[in-house]
């Protein structure tokens, strides 16, 4: 019978498992650069319908604003609820409010609702589909894991694997690296898309340190030895909560902030936010 090094046994286990075990290759031999820490947000289905929801989404940038410095924003699809022109525009808008760097990804509810058409998404952000940026000595990727107003049994689209073969060696494979999707790519959470392993496989060179992502409406808790991944949804939203965000090469927290009651007339959220700071330890 063959015997397998230790690193040759970790090669052979799916993304999913190295995921749940917190054995990511390319994180555990990664060397030790000079990331800097920071603190940023991600928010995610915020499923804008109404001006009503203008109001609410005002009153929760604020308190996002009221959290100190933050660096950045992202966030995680679902800007929308029906895909039209003018509700991207006013999101936009209101996030621009935050004064501070803006990242998106696409989400099965901001394509045009009745045809699949992500054409008012791209007028609204251009050139934000499958894109990187670098911030503070991180990596960050942004990925379309959408597949038109699909919202179960998906696939990651073929334009999304082109691209991520064509950048893959460009990416420092040593830098801390992030990565945001709309649908969730941690093993076992539902509405999981089908090919998402295969998609993962190709980030094993990577240091690849967290995943956030949208679209499941409940609450979730998914534990991993690099994160504590948490979702909620809420009719109501009433105080401030917190949640502790566990990672193995973090020290980082999350809040969920909750600004006041939805009127009925906006679409039922699943927002969260996560206010998370990125100080990294290495691991020899």
């Amino acid at each position: 019978m063959k015997q397998y090094t230790r690193r040759e046994a970790l090669e052979r286990l799916s993304p999913a498992v190295l995921l749940s075990l917190g054995l990511w290759p390319g994180a555990l031999r990664a060397a030790t650069t000079n990331a800097e820490s920071f603190r940023f947000i991600v928010v995610n289905d915020l499923h804008y319908l109404t001006e009503e929801c203008g109001h609410w989404l005002e009153r929760m940038t604020a308190q996002m604003k009221s959290h100190g410095e933050i660096d950045l924003c992202i966030v995680a699809g679902d800007m929308t609820d029906q895909g039209k022109l003018e509700h991207h525009g006013a999101v936009r808008e209101i996030l621009n409010g935050l004064k501070m760097p803006l990242h998106v990804v696409i989400g099965n509810h901001d394509y045009l609702a009745g045809n699949s058409d992500r054409a008012p998404y791209e007028k609204t952000y251009p050139n934000s589909l499958n894109y990187a940026f670098a911030h503070r000595g991180w990596q960050f990727i942004g990925l379309d894991t959408s597949e038109g107003l699909k919202f179960e049994k998906t696939s990651i689209p073929e334009h999304t694997f082109n691209w991520v073969d064509e950048q893959i060696g460009k990416f420092d494979k040593d830098r801390p690296t992030i990565i945001f999707t709309h649908f969730p790519m941690g093993p076992g959470v539902k509405y999981r898309p089908l090919n998402t392993d295969s998609l993962l496989e190709r980030f094993k060179p990577l240091n690849l340190q967290a995943i956030f992502c949208g679209h499941y409406h409940a609450f979730t808790q998914t534990q991993f030895e690099m994160l504590l991944a948490q979702a909620r949804q809420s009719r109501r939203h009433e105080g401030e909560g917190v949640l502790p965000l566990q990672r193995a090469r973090w020290e980082s927290h999350s809040r969920i902030c909750r600004a006041g009651a939805r009127s009925k007339n906006c679409s039922d959220p699943a927002t969260k936010i996560v206010i998370t700071s990125t100080t990294r330890t290495h691991v020899g």
